[in-house]
């Protein structure tokens, strides 16, 4: 069984589902108004991670995203762009949705509800905490009251009083509510923005009360595993979870957070011009997307990531490494279609993913097939088991093998060129031979010899 830190517990437990055999798994989504960064791309591959290989061992996951296409930031960018809200919504959710499912082969949720489908259920959620008691109605909305809530500081383990003190810009400043803690779950109206009808006025939902409608609606009570990135914690998941706890309902079973990441030793921030979107690094080198999922498996995903230049090109190479390998293998006629694996190899593998998905652990263990199936397959050895469990291990982590090829119009040419060079070498023409291999060089493609002839491509 997998155990994974629960970061309310402050340990590493068992994953208990609420039914055997299925796990039910909400991430939160992308507010959808800008270029989606390298932020984004770790928390999304993140859950990728985990929903993959937990299905890769036989678990049915039921995988929830929510899209919030309704918030300060939307309606800022359409009124500066004379645009509508539902229009900048979908617009940046293609793009988004380009680069995280298309560009870096994250798997789609098989939900993704929208805030603005939810407005009726989170109206409905809201007059639940305001018939309790739990919740107040003032001139700006209708706001929760946090100190009626247990354990409202859980996730975080800190006091009311020390929130307070150490909250400050993170708090919504409003004179008129009860306590700084206390946080927005409906926003009256105000001129230019959109509104809904509720009973304390038109207006529109606050941000924390989405997850909480959506999540419970769409997994239901007691849902399994409830994950984003660690600056969700803080107010964002610690709200959700006091809202379910007001209304007497029974939230996440567990807390998964990833952590942040740096670009260049320091931490990624628009305020210090080191804001990278995906699109950037997609556009940098065609080998970068598979390269930045190596490099989150690399990095255990509660330690901050860090990406720059270097790491970069070695991720890259070590893509390479496992790209040749797995073009030896078809020139050898070695597929990875056949049942058996290495049993002991799997076993390593699956160790070390159960242990709190420790993906450094597991993908040394796939480079480490990959080695002696080199090995085997230079020494002409029966390589089949080794190839076909790397293959199998690598895409339980969504890793791809031998699948990016840099093509160009000139292929046959270089066949050609390939060709006349290894016939050059059975002649003994090694001056030709040189020529041709300098020629090929030049044209940035590498060519490997091996016992079932020459395969080349492109560097």
């Amino acid at each position: 069984m997998i155990r994974l830190y629960d970061t309310l517990t402050g340990e590493v437990r068992p994953l208990e589902p609420r039914h055997a055999g299925k796990l039910s798994l909400y991430a939160c989504g992308p507010t959808v108004y800008d270029h989606p960064h390298l932020g984004h791309a770790r928390q999304a591959m993140t859950y990728d991670v985990i929903r993959r290989y937990l299905e890769w061992t036989g678990v049915d996951v039921h995988h929830v995203a929510n899209v919030t296409d309704i918030d300060d930031n939307i309606i800022d960018k359409a009124n500066r762009e004379g645009s509508t809200e539902p229009e900048i919504a979908a617009t940046w959710k293609d793009i988004y949705d380009a680069a995280i499912f298309d560009s870096l082969g994250i798997l789609r949720p098989h939900d993704r509800p929208h805030a603005t489908d939810y407005v009726d259920e989170m109206v409905a959620f809201i007059q639940t905490l305001m018939d309790n008691g739990s919740a107040y109605a003032n001139a700006t909305g209708v706001y929760l009251r946090v100190h009626s809530v247990e354990d409202y500081g859980g996730l975080v383990h800190r006091s009311l009083d020390d929130l307070r003190e150490g909250a400050g810009a993170r708090i919504e400043v409003d004179d008129n509510k009860e306590d700084p803690l206390d946080f927005a779950l409906w926003k009256a109206a105000k001129p230019g923005e959109p509104t809904w009808p509720s009973p304390w006025g038109d207006g529109r939902p606050g941000w924390h009360i989405e997850c909480v409608a959506m999540s419970l609606d769409v997994l239901g009570d007691g849902f399994d595993l409830h994950g984003g990135g660690t600056d969700l914690v803080f107010p964002h998941h610690t709200n959700e979870r006091a809202e379910a706890i007001a209304a007497g309902r029974e939230f996440a079973r567990h807390w998964m957070h990833n952590a942040m990441l740096n670009i260049g030793g320091e931490k990624m921030s628009k305020s210090l011009g080191n804001f990278t979107t995906i699109q950037a690094l997609l556009n940098e080198h065609p080998l970068n997307g598979r390269a930045l999922r190596l490099l989150l498996l690399q990095t255990h995903y509660r330690k901050t990531m860090e990406i720059n230049a270097d790491v970069m090109a070695q991720a890259r190479a070590a893509i390479e490494r496992i790209d040749a390998m797995a073009r030896k293998a078809n020139a050898a006629g070695v597929t990875a279609d056949g049942p058996e694996r290495e049993t002991t190899t799997v076993d390593t593998f699956r160790a070390a993913m159960d242990n709190d998905m420790g993906t450094p652990e597991a993908v040394a263990t796939i480079f480490e097939t990959v080695r002696r199936a080199n090995a085997a397959l230079d020494a002409g050895d029966d390589a089949a088991v080794l190839v076909a469990t790397v293959h199998d291990l690598a895409g339980a982590l969504g890793m791809s093998v031998g699948a990016t090829t840099i093509t160009g119009g000139d292929d046959a040419e270089i066949d050609g060129l390939v060709a006349a060079r290894t016939e050059a070498r059975a002649t003994k023409d090694f001056a030709e031979a040189d020529r041709l291999r300098d020629d090929l060089t030049a044209r940035n493609i590498i060519v490997e010899d091996t016992n079932s002839g020459p395969i080349w491509h492109r560097g």
